[in-house]
């Protein structure tokens, strides 16, 4: 992933923070970015389209490509199993796409290890009240799902100093600007700047050093 001229960000959140609305709307904002398909063991639920919410693959086929050593990183989720595709982001980063991965803190953490300048993101509700109220509120999970739900979000709010950036989802838009400066500002540091736009800077740079007169 040497001459990779594109950034991989990761974002993270405990369930109820509002994470997969946020990206929703960031990627709607920002052309620039595409987001990482994952592939998973788990059943297709109603309305996701494989290759566009996961690729779907049965055990024996997540198996091989672990085996192969395919995935960026991976995880069990109550029973189900969920991967990253290496190849594809390596292709992706390669042509010059920025990528935006969807993950849990401890996958993170797995890419971070394997490719240190990932840009980590961590999503935040504004308290556990709210964060309890929005759990309730789709009403699709039993009192003790939520309560297990709850008792995971404080485990994972508990890494969230290990991330780059946080980002507190209190207001909706506000969040989404703050996501979009994080992608954009990044950009233009001087290594990203160079990695895109090293011809043009370089010629800029050797003009200046050399003025004509």
């Amino acid at each position: 992933m040497t001459m990779a001229t594109g950034q991989l960000f990761i974002v993270s959140a405990p369930s109820g923070a509002g994470k997969s609305s946020l990206v929703k709307a960031l990627l709607e904002r920002d052309g620039a970015i595409r987001l990482s398909v994952s592939h998973t063991t788990r059943a297709p639920r109603p309305g996701e389209i494989d290759g566009v919410h996961y690729h779907f693959v049965d055990m024996p086929t997540f198996q091989d490509k672990l085996g192969r050593g395919e995935f960026l990183e991976s995880a069990e989720v109550y029973g189900n199993y969920y991967g990253t595709s290496q190849p594809w982001i390596e292709a992706q980063m390669a042509a010059g796409y920025d990528i935006l991965l969807e993950i849990d803190w401890q996958g993170a953490a797995q890419v971070r290890r394997l490719l240190p300048a990932a840009i980590t993101i961590f999503i935040l509700p504004p308290s556990l009240d709210e964060l309890r109220r929005r759990l309730h509120g789709r009403g699709t999970d039993s009192e003790e799902t939520i309560a297990r739900r709850l008792a995971a979000a404080r485990d994972d709010m508990s890494h969230a100093l290990e991330f780059d950036y946080i980002v507190v989802n209190d207001d909706f838009q506000h969040a989404v600007d703050d996501l979009l400066a994080i992608t954009r500002a990044r950009r233009l540091t001087v290594d990203a700047q160079m990695r895109r736009q090293a011809e043009r800077l370089r010629a800029l740079l050797d003009a200046s050093a050399h003025p004509l007169g």
